[in-house]
C-alpha cells in the first residue's frame, strides 16, 4: 500500500500484487464492473488485463477541505481482508495530512454501504429509487486534526 500520485486535488492509494486477477471489480464506484486498473489524477485506468505490477486499488480526490472517494475497487479475490479499509485509512491520512477536516463517499451498493460504516462513515442522505428499486447512500466522516 503506498501513496503513488499527490497532485493539486488528487491522492491516489494503491495496492500492488504481482499479477491483478481477472476477477477484479469496482466495489464503491457501482453500476461499473470488470476492471482492473488504478486511478491515476482522478483518471481510472491502467491495469487492463492484469499484467504483472499492476495497480488494483484506488482512491482520489480532496476540495475545500474534504476528501471525496470517488472510485474504491477491491478485486474479487482480495476482498473481505480488509483492503477497502486499508485503501480508506491511507487516503484520509493524507486528507488529514493536507489539511481536510472531513471525508465523504456515496454508495448505492449495499455491501460497500455496510463496509463504509465498519470504517466510521455515517449516513447523511438518501436518495431513494437511484437505481430504480435501489438508494443512494451519501456519507460522511469527520477525520482527525494533523
Amino acid at each position: 500500500m503506498k501513496i503513488i500520485s499527490c497532485g493539486v486535488a488528487a491522492i491516489v492509494v494503491a495496492f500492488m500484487l504481482p499479477a491483478a486477477p481477472a476477477s477484479a471489480q469496482l466495489l464503491g464506484g457501482d453500476g461499473v464492473g470488470g476492471l482492473v486498473g488504478g486511478v491515476v489524477d482522478g483518471v481510472l485506468g491502467g491495469g487492463g488485463s492484469g499484467s504483472l505490477g499492476s495497480t488494483i486499488g484506488g482512491i482520489t480526490d480532496t476540495a475545500w477541505g474534504w476528501l471525496f472517494t470517488q472510485w474504491l475497487f477491491v478485486p474479487e479475490s482480495l476482498r473481505g481482508q480488509g483492503m477497502a479499509g486499508k485503501l480508506l485509512d491511507a487516503a484520509e491520512a493524507e486528507a488529514s495530512a493536507r489539511g481536510c477536516f472531513g471525508a465523504w463517499i456515496d454508495t448505492f451498493n449495499p455491501q460497500a454501504l455496510k463496509a463504509y460504516q465498519r470504517q466510521g462513515y455515517a449516513i447523511f442522505g438518501e436518495l431513494p429509487d437511484f437505481p430504480a428499486g435501489r438508494s443512494r447512500f451519501f456519507l460522511q466522516k469527520k477525520l482527525p486534526p494533523r
